[in-house]
């Protein structure tokens, strides 16, 4: 059939049509339609995207609270959900309870010493007389000696002269026995003075008996300790002049000895006198020696801003010596009844401090609580527990790993396409069934035309 010039047939048109513009992307023929696909995937993703952070930051409308769809149920739960543990459960992991209870929060203070002599037990001996030194007993630094026990012998003219002068109050005495009253009694009170007279420079009465005894003017006399205890100075020496009022020996009773610490001066409302402490040294591990306070300075050290206290030791088997470090723990009370907790009670995030509560039928209810003052053991509760409250005190952060994964998973679970159920307690598996696919749903960008030949 011959058709008038200018006019096509269709089919050619369309054959034209195909071939010409194969090669745009918009083309509808097989071999453009990957290519659309394509444009339409890369426009689609900033699309999505846009969608997504819309939904996440939308404010929650009526529509979405009636639906139920939970997508914020993990930050809608700061503190978790109650755990159901059994005993045997809480037994294997660890879980011990306390009660909450009202007392005066015992605050302990910790702070380091040194250990020194105890000042009252400390004897500085020095001669009253003049005169040379001509034997010494003790004679090293360290030496224990008695109370009573012989120093050093000395020679002394003061003392020669003394003795001269007892002797001949106790013949005058003798020869005027048969005197007449007054004179009896004169005699006697210059023998008194002369026995006076050497027992105030330190000689021992046995010395003066014996020298009434036998008659004889001692050259040198021997003077004795007047207390006991460990000669910590010697600063003489055998033939050595002495003067009176030298310091030869300094002895020291270490039966009792101190301990001087520092408290700041935040710690001293907690600090009296009386207070028992309690002292550790690195030379007996292990072993404390209980104390008590027995002065604070009045003053405060400006620089350090620290009072010292000093605190009183016994040392009956002398295993404490000065010079020693030690650590001193003083424990007080705050005074006021206040409610606490054990330590290990309270998970501290740094934005919260959680407790778990157990309730009456059993669970473990998360409950957030407000701390005021702290010790090394217990935890002042201000809010969120009253009197008699039964908290977890150990293995609290498996109990809060277990809360919040019940809390995770239930959100998980009411998520569109999503069915799961959190995970309870024993070998039950966590059941997990996703949405059913919709097959019959066509696919983006229509037919899928991927096997043909370009």
């Amino acid at each position: 059939m011959n058709m008038e010039p200018g006019r096509r047939d269709a089919r050619d048109i369309d054959e034209a049509g195909v071939s010409e513009t194969s090669g745009s992307p918009f083309s509808a023929g097989s071999v453009g339609r990957p290519r659309a696909a394509r444009w339409a995937l890369y426009a689609g993703i900033p699309l999505a995207a846009i969608a997504v952070v819309y939904l996440a930051t939308r404010k929650p409308t009526a529509a979405d609270e009636e639906t139920g769809h939970a997508h914020g149920a993990v930050a809608a739960s700061d503190t978790g959900r109650p755990v159901a543990l059994s005993d045997a459960e809480g037994q294997r992991i660890g879980v011990t309870y306390a009660v909450a209870t009202l007392a005066q929060l015992r605050k302990e203070i910790r702070t380091v010493g040194q250990v020194t002599f105890d000042e009252t037990r400390v004897r500085s001996i020095s001669p009253k007389i003049d005169g040379w030194v001509e034997r010494l007993y003790v004679d090293f630094t360290g030496q224990y000696v008695a109370a009573g026990a012989p120093l050093f012998s000395v020679y002394s003219p003061m003392l020669v002269q003394a003795q001269e002068e007892l002797l001949l109050a106790k013949r005058l005495q003798a020869d005027i026995a048969g005197g007449s009253q007054n004179v009896r009694a004169d005699a006697t009170e210059l023998l008194t003075s002369a026995r006076r007279r050497l027992a105030y420079w330190d000689v021992p009465a046995s010395e003066i008996a014996r020298i009434e005894a036998t008659g004889t003017v001692q050259r040198a006399i021997t003077l004795r300790s007047p207390v006991g205890g460990f000669v910590v100075e010697k600063n003489v020496l055998q033939g050595q002049r002495i003067m009176a009022g030298d310091q030869l020996y300094k002895v020291a009773d270490l039966g009792t000895v101190w301990v001087e610490g520092e408290v700041f001066e935040q710690d001293l409302s907690s600090v009296r006198l009386g207070q028992r402490a309690v002292a550790e040294v690195e030379a007996v591990p292990g072993e404390e020696f209980p104390g008590r306070i027995t002065y604070v300075y009045p003053t405060v050290n400006p620089e350090t801003r620290t009072a010292r206290v000093r605190v009183e030791l016994a040392n009956p088997r002398l295993r404490l010596k000065p010079g020693m470090y030690a650590t001193l723990r003083l424990t007080g009370t705050s005074g006021a009844v206040a409610l606490t907790v054990p330590r290990t009670a309270v998970l501290s995030t740094g934005e919260r401090n959680l407790v778990f509560v157990k309730r009456p039928d059993g669970k473990l209810e998360p409950r957030l609580v407000e701390l005021g003052a702290t010790t090394d053991d217990r935890l002042q509760i201000l809010q969120g527990l009253a009197a008699g409250d039964t908290v977890v005190a150990s293995a609290t952060f498996l109990v809060d790993a277990e809360s919040n994964l019940g809390t995770t998973l239930g959100g998980m679970g009411n998520m569109p396409g999503m069915d799961m159920t959190a995970p309870t307690r024993g070998d039950t598996p966590v059941k997990v069934t996703p949405a059913p696919r919709d097959t019959a749903r066509p696919r983006p960008g229509g037919a899928d035309h991927s096997g043909h030949e370009e």
